[in-house]
């Protein structure tokens, strides 16, 4: 059945989003801001299996440094330009809208299309990566994507190719020439695609997982780890914060924990592995989430700084990615370059 969502339901929805991010994806503000002044609450978003899968859909995202949208704010409608790009180049309309990243801000996104197009709950993360060779589609070589994104100054860049690594270095050399930021959509793809292809269903596990944390947020720790369906893996203050020699994008965080414990969080733009005492505790896909441990805030790793007070927590990553060793491949740690962190397999 559709699920039904009013304006009352957006903090849960954007809490969801933010624990999904495992400390990356962006923070949810400016999209929340955007949506509380839309006219178009309800909104229904539908199951996939609920709608036709011959409908064409597509994904609409931010990419790039999702900071940068603090200082210069997106259009009343960003993506415009960048679907009919696409449309144009498939020759039919598309009225179906799903997530790319189902984690962060870009999880919302979809909401930002509502009046034109039938949202569809699916996304092809589940999660925030940072990586476009890693969404869904192309993990699994669904042919025909297309995808478009701004180039600067009003201009779209748009390619279609069956190499996933030639998305990945195209958008990004467009985003760079576009100031760092900007908007991407894929296309080429239908409802029936997303059945097998994507995650599905992210939905509405963060209208839950949000709804669970506002419940429970001012309750103690392990309380509120067990309302969302996961584990306390610590508690404590950062003492240490270490770039990495070999990746300037990987920094570890040692924390102390409030009993003694040495743990060890290593982040690249998210959360990737957990450590106690030189034990591996949870490591992508999984998802690791850093609270404040005393306003209970969601944190991105950015805002991990010296002698904070947080606590860590596990929650379940996407099914998805552990359904095969292909895809599990393209998110565990040692996909980001980082040796002897993956877990079990």
């Amino acid at each position: 059945m559709p699920t039904t969502l009013d304006l009352a339901s957006l903090p849960a929805l954007a809490n969801g989003f933010a624990l999904l991010g495992s400390g990356g994806g962006g923070a949810t503000t400016m999209l929340e801001l955007t949506l509380q002044g839309s006219s178009d609450w309800p909104m229904t978003v539908h199951d996939v299996g609920e709608l036709d899968p011959s409908l064409p859909c597509l994904g609409a995202a931010f990419v790039g440094s999702t900071m940068l949208l603090g200082e210069r704010l997106p259009g009343s409608a960003p993506f415009a330009p960048l679907i009919a790009a696409a449309e144009r180049w498939l020759g039919n309309h598309v009225p179906v809208v799903c997530s790319i990243e189902g984690g962060g801000l870009n999880g919302l996104v979809p909401l930002t299309l509502s009046d034109e197009r039938m949202i569809v709950d699916a996304d092809l993360t589940g999660r925030a990566v940072p990586a476009l060779d890693q969404m869904s589609l192309l993990v699994d070589r669904v042919p025909g994507i297309v995808v478009t994104c701004d180039s600067g100054a009003g201009g779209v860049t748009l390619m279609q190719t069956d190499r996933a690594l030639d998305i990945e270095r195209v958008v990004r050399a467009s985003t760079i020439q576009a100031g760092g930021v900007g908007g991407m959509v894929f296309a080429g793809f239908t409802v029936g695609d997303l059945l097998e292809h994507s995650i599905v269903g992210t939905t509405a596990r963060a209208l839950d997982l949000g709804n669970a944390y506002l419940a429970a947020r001012s309750g103690p720790l392990t309380g509120l780890a067990a309302a969302l369906g996961g584990r306390l893996l610590a508690e404590g203050r950062i003492t240490a914060i270490d770039p990495d020699t070999l990746d300037q994008h990987v920094t570890a965080f040692g924390i102390t924990g409030s009993d003694g414990e040495v743990h060890r969080l290593v982040a690249r733009s998210e959360n990737l592995a957990f450590m106690t005492d030189g034990r591996l505790d949870a490591a992508a896909p999984d998802l690791i989430v850093v609270l404040d441990a005393i306003s209970r805030d969601i944190l991105e790793t950015t805002d991990l700084s010296r002698a904070r007070h947080v606590a860590v927590i596990q929650l379940d990553g996407p099914s998805w990615w552990s359904r095969s060793a292909e895809r599990k491949r393209h998110v565990v740690p040692s996909a980001y370059g980082l040796d002897g962190l993956d877990g079990a397999e």
